[in-house]
């Protein structure tokens, strides 16, 4: 088959397009025929720097497809059949073998190219928002970039639910399109201080909740809370994490949780449950996926290298 590898981690450059020996179907697991990979943010952090399970490494976590082969034992997956998978890499590929427990269903109608985007970055803001944030009707909830996967699904899932919602993004142009999706009030982060002007939109209070997926920005974000106000903490797509001072968290008796959906995932039903609803309210038109841009598996490498541009406005994608 065909994959996007690499024989050593660094810029896209490394990513190289290549013939490799097909994925072995395992007992228990399924082969799935790819027909979209979502570029996750982690996907770039690891080509980046991470782990190399083999040499050369495909890299990757989320993929959508059709199942071509169900491994012995399985009977709730069956050939023919459209999934979503997540897995600890390998998705830049044409073919994955996954454990059949890690498949979600994709419903009719719902184009696969969709799907392939709505797991992690859903379930992701999803657990941010309500299962660690807490979120209620009413609150006001900072979303750190706004433009991403993440942040689009967290600003549609906090409006959902009755929120004041506030993001930050590098642009006017991200801000405007932000607005029909739920955004209520848009902060460009280049040309203002983020923390400044969410305690002003707020009348000096601060807000109840931020999702952070950026890291570098969590001094601003302490900042940004009203009293007795949240944090969730999930990634570091800034890249530059440094030490944080805690200390003020005190006087406001405020809080940072940290929030890893890979975890939860492992831990039992409760965050695979809630996955397959949110690709329901997808698939019904409830939600939205806004797809950047897509690209042939081929060129990856020009793929991830605009993701990190942070130009993208929503998911980018690999067709095989």
């Amino acid at each position: 088959m065909k994959a996007a590898v690499y024989y050593e981690t660094g810029a896209p450059d490394v990513l190289r397009y290549e013939d490799v020996p097909d994925p072995e179907l395992h007992p228990g697991g399924v082969l799935i025929e790819v027909a979209a990979i979502s570029i996750e943010g982690g996907d770039t952090l690891n080509r980046g720097g991470g782990e190399m399970a083999a040499v050369p490494h495909i890299v990757g976590y989320q993929c959508a497809g059709t199942i071509v082969a169900v491994g012995d034992g399985v009977t709730e997956r069956t050939v023919g059949q459209r999934v979503v998978v997540s897995m600890m890499h390998g998705s830049h590929a044409a073919l994955v073998s996954v454990p059949a427990a890690s498949t979600w269903p994709v419903p009719d109608g719902l184009d696969l190219t969709l799907a392939a985007c709505i797991p992690i970055a859903f379930g992701t803001a999803d657990d941010c928002l309500f299962e660690f944030g807490r979120l209620v009707e009413g609150e006001t909830v900072l979303i750190q970039a706004g433009g991403g996967g993440v942040g689009i699904a967290a600003i549609q899932l906090a409006k959902r639910a009755g929120a004041t919602v506030l993001a930050t993004a590098s642009s006017a142009d991200k801000l405007e399109r932000l607005i029909p999706l739920g955004l209520d009030h848009g902060i460009d982060y280049r040309t203002t201080d983020f923390a400044d002007e969410a305690r002003r939109l707020t009348g000096g209070r601060g807000v109840d909740l931020v999702l952070d997926s950026v890291g570098s920005t969590l001094p601003g974000s302490i900042r940004s809370l009203a009293y007795r106000g949240r944090i969730s903490y999930v990634g570091n797509a800034g890249r530059d994490q440094q030490a944080v001072d805690v200390g003020p968290l005190m006087g406001g008796s405020q809080s940072i949780q940290g929030v890893f959906l890979g975890a939860e995932l492992f831990m039992g039903p409760r965050a695979y449950d809630n996955i397959a609803r949110l690709i329901g309210l997808v698939a019904a038109g409830e939600l939205e996926v806004v797809v950047d841009s897509t690209y042939p598996l081929a060129d990856a490498a020009a793929a991830h290298a605009h993701l990190e541009g942070r130009g993208a406005f929503g998911r980018v994608v690999l067709i095989p």
